[in-house]
């Protein structure tokens, strides 16, 4: 009954989805100016906008419970994005590890419609996403870039630690769950075990579905959602601190998304991916509350990021 509650509630998020693309110009907006920049409140975005023709638009997609408020607080990047004429999104689409064939469309969709609606450059887009909103970010930017239909295409996407991998994420779960580190951490891997059961059984039984569903599968050496991704950008960003895992989570570094994620950066280069940037910071990750967690938006260089956004 609680994975069916479970899968539920995903669908009807899905039909709200739905719901604010098909009515989008009469969903809830508003919108303010100061000196510098235009700002654009929706139901599903907070976009800055300067006030002069973008050089290009930054969209950003958050972790598991983060929205567009939660984004702006840990990853303070108006400021710097308008001195150098990028435009920034802030997405509210969260509480995704994957993103089923419908919900590709109907992001994409949306994606669209704001770009255009906002009057906003289409020819030097980025997308990025910290921890699932990273998983987000990777595929939407598969999508599009496969939807001939579509005018957006974006020029390059970057991840922030996330986890690419889900039947790994599976099998820490049931690890943290065996060793019983924390109430948080079990209570969450938990929820973790049940949903990703409900909706692709064990990866014993139906590992097809993980590799179908995950960006990247570590036992299968599964790349292929990166397939049409070879001649944009991509940049991987993680902080591998295994003294702070180890103290805090009792988490070996095969556990880590960083492992993966070096894993994963490693096949493509050697694949002739030459656009991809893996970078690996070291005591960068803090929260806005000065809290040291090496999960964090704060490992990305906000500057560094930009120039790279402006590189053409």
């Amino acid at each position: 009954m609680k994975l069916n509650y479970l899968w539920n509630k995903k669908l009807f998020k899905i039909s709200i989805i739905t719901l604010c693309v098909l009515i989008v110009t009469s969903c809830f907006k508003r919108k303010d100016k100061n000196n510098d920049y235009e700002i654009v409140i929706d139901e599903q975005y907070e976009l800055y906008k300067p006030l002069n023709t973008p050089k290009g638009v930054l969209i950003l997609f958050g972790g598991f419970p983060e929205k567009a408020k939660d984004i702006k607080v840990e990853f303070d990047i108006i400021d710097i994005a308008i001195k150098n004429r990028i435009a920034v999104m802030f997405t509210n689409f969260n509480q995704m590890l994957w993103l089923e064939d419908k919900e590709k469309k109907q992001i994409g969709d949306f994606i669209e419609t704001a770009i255009i609606s906002n009057n906003l450059p289409n020819e030097n887009i980025y997308f990025g996403g910290f921890s699932s909103g990273g998983n987000v970010a990777l595929s939407i930017t598969e999508f599009l870039i496969n939807q001939p239909n579509l005018k957006i295409k974006p020029k390059g996407v970057f991840i922030i630690d996330s986890p690419l991998d889900l039947q790994a994420l599976y099998n820490t779960s049931l690890n943290n769950i065996k060793m019983n580190v924390s109430k948080i951490s079990v209570r969450e891997s938990n929820w973790i075990i049940q949903i990703l059961e409900s909706r692709f059984d064990k990866p014993s039984i139906n590992i097809s579905n993980y590799q179908q569903y995950s960006i990247f599968n570590h036992q299968t050496n599964y790349t292929k959602h990166f397939d049409s991704l070879k001649n944009i950008k991509l940049r991987f960003y993680t902080e591998p601190d295994l003294q702070w895992w180890l103290k805090n989570r009792n988490t070996e570094y095969r556990e880590l998304n960083a492992f993966y994620i070096k894993e994963l950066s490693q096949e493509l280069i050697h694949k002739g991916y030459n656009n991809l940037e893996y970078i690996e910071t070291s005591n960068q990750g803090y929260r806005a509350n000065g809290e040291r967690h090496p999960h964090s938006w704060s490992i990305v260089n906000k500057k560094d990021l930009l120039n790279w956004i402006l590189e053409y």
